[in-house]
């Protein structure tokens, strides 16, 4: 009997246990909503604060997929397009049927080389294929093409910056471990109706060359995970192996959270799957942590599990539990040979033409200069601000558009990079155009900024005739300068006349300048400008003016 009751107050105490995990769980939507802003920094703001600061700190690893930039699928001829229709670019590899075989597309291993080439890893001679075991509606075959026990590249860093500090102005550097990248197969696309209550498969993403890169547990917060992710993105585009649109899924994410005491092992990690956007990587991972936090001190036990992000909640939800380890039975993949590529053209073996297989060499030397190295240069180069130099190099041709006119130009490149950032770009977002579709070209700009440097029109004249040069590029700029009538007035008694009316017009200003207080005299400048159509020079112009009222 007393065996009996203590058995039952053991269960009892375990069912007390799973409600009060229950009821974090539950909960977590209402005490864990962030303030949210757009300088997101590693230290988290949770709207609920407990009184004593939290002990724990968190730790990242990234698994980030990229879709290789290629005209064909990685073991089939099928082609590559986002938006075809559904089953357009199936080939029979594609849908498993028997009898089909794998043929490697060279492409795919020259994209993942030179990846991991900019990635400083070590390019593995030969590599191996294997077949990762698991059933999904959208894996035709039942298994995926992956390559899990010698990866093609290994043991790499990736070296990222970031603007942080209190005015988000200091350039913060970091270095993560790479430790693989692997060449491997995607999967299908589950289309589900929810009205007919049905799923369809599309199978054109199947097959689709992935790189995937496994970074260590380096990172510490959602806005290092997201700048190393818009680093790698940048990377990719510039080598041309991705294109790194995450809104189509060509660049996924899955982020491994965890949170644990200095000193201590590391914690129970969560795995958040399939993040498509840098933003979304930060806000997921903060939230992750600070969930996990909260459950911790609160009692409870952080799942081993999978979970998504909502980007209308800012929250990560439960998809599935990982306390059951999944055996995929690895196999060695049987129907490829092992990969091999060679360090130069002497490596490769007589009787193979060096023109048909990979040469890491070869590939090294094509290598284009990286994110990292641009923005050092135009620093170093040009003077100008990291913040600039991050804009620059992260705005698709927009570093081409800015050397160009610096080449064209007389104007200090410290000087022009006002005119890119503030008049260039602010018309293109307000228009939401790409700098490639911008209607007024590098030659253009410098033209009007050789006017502005000779002295032949005002700053504010030079702005006028920049919204100009949008609604007519085929016009000159020489020529909308004479044809708008703003050529500086180089006549000093034309000039007089018009400070004269100003002021004449202005007595109250007038009184206060001669009453001591000099400041004002800008308002006046302003109203001369105005009368002017902005054609006085300033500083000319302050002179007089200083003259007129003294």
């Amino acid at each position: 009997m007393a065996a009996s009751c203590s058995g039952n107050s053991a269960l009892l105490h375990k069912c007390v246990q799973l409600k009060s995990m229950c009821n974090i769980h539950q909960s977590s939507g209402v005490f864990m909503r962030r303030i949210w802003t757009s300088r997101s920094k590693c230290q988290l703001q949770p709207k609920l604060q407990s009184k004593r600061a939290p002990q724990m700190v968190g730790v990242v690893a990234l698994e980030i997929h990229a879709q290789i930039h290629a005209t064909s699928k990685l073991f089939s001829s099928s082609r590559v397009g986002f938006s075809a229709p559904p089953n357009s670019h199936v080939s029979f590899f594609d849908a498993s049927l028997p009898g089909t075989l794998p043929v490697l597309n060279r492409r795919c291993v020259e994209a993942a080389v030179m990846t991991g080439l900019a990635l400083n890893c070590r390019i593995n001679t030969k590599s191996l294929f294997d077949r990762k075991h698991y059933f999904y509606a959208d894996l035709p075959a039942g298994y995926q093409i992956t390559q899990q026990r010698v990866p093609i590249a290994v043991n790499g860093s990736l070296s990222f910056s970031y603007l942080g500090g209190k005015k988000r102005s200091e350039t913060m550097t970091k270095s993560v471990r790479v430790r693989q990248i692997q060449l491997e197969q995607d999967s299908g696309k589950s289309l589900h109706d929810d009205q007919r209550s049905r799923t369809l498969i599309d199978l054109n993403r199947a097959g689709v060359g992935l790189m995937e890169v496994v970074m260590e547990p380096d990172m510490c917060c959602g806005e290092e995970a997201a700048a190393a992710v818009r680093e790698l993105q940048l990377i990719l585009q510039t080598l041309g192996t991705c294109q790194g649109n995450m809104a189509e899924g060509q660049l996924r994410v899955d982020a491994n959270v965890s949170v644990h005491h200095p000193g201590e092992p590391l914690g129970v990690r969560a795995e958040v799957k399939n993040i498509n956007s840098a933003r979304f990587v930060a806000r997921a991972i903060d939230y992750e942590i600070q969930r996990q936090i909260e459950v911790l001190e609160s009692g409870g036990t952080v799942l081993n599990e999978t979970r998504a992000f909502d980007s209308k909640t800012g929250t990560t939800v439960s998809m599935r539990d990982k306390e059951g380890l999944q055996d995929y039975r690895f196999m060695p993949e049987p129907n490829l040979p092992p990969l091999f590529v060679y360090e130069s053209v002497a490596t490769v073996p007589d009787g193979v033409d060096p023109a048909h297989v990979v040469v890491i060499d070869r590939l090294k030397a094509q290598l284009p200069e990286l994110p990292g190295a641009k923005r050092t240069r135009l620093m170093e180069e040009y003077g100008i601000l990291p913040e600039h130099s991050f804009t620059l190099v992260s705005e698709d041709g927009l570093m081409d558009f800015f050397e160009r006119v610096v080449q064209k130009t007389k104007m200090e490149p410290r000087k022009l990079i006002g005119w890119v950032m503030k008049e260039l770009m602010g018309n293109l977002n307000q228009r939401n155009l790409k700098v490639t579709q911008s209607p007024v070209s590098p030659e253009a700009l410098a033209q009007l900024l050789n006017l502005l440097e000779s002295g032949f029109i005002s700053s504010s004249a030079a702005k006028v005739v920049f919204q100009e040069m949008w609604k007519a590029p085929e016009k000159r700029v020489e020529h909308l300068v004479k044809e708008l009538d703003l050529g500086l007035i180089s006549d000093q008694e034309e000039l007089v006349k018009i400070c004269q009316r100003v002021m004449d017009a202005h007595p109250d200003l007038v009184q206060v300048i001669r009453g001591g207080n000099k400041k004002v005299l800008n308002k006046l400048m302003g109203a001369v400008q105005k009368e002017s159509k902005g054609r006085a020079d300033p500083v000319h112009l302050r002179n007089i003016l200083e003259e007129m009222t003294s």
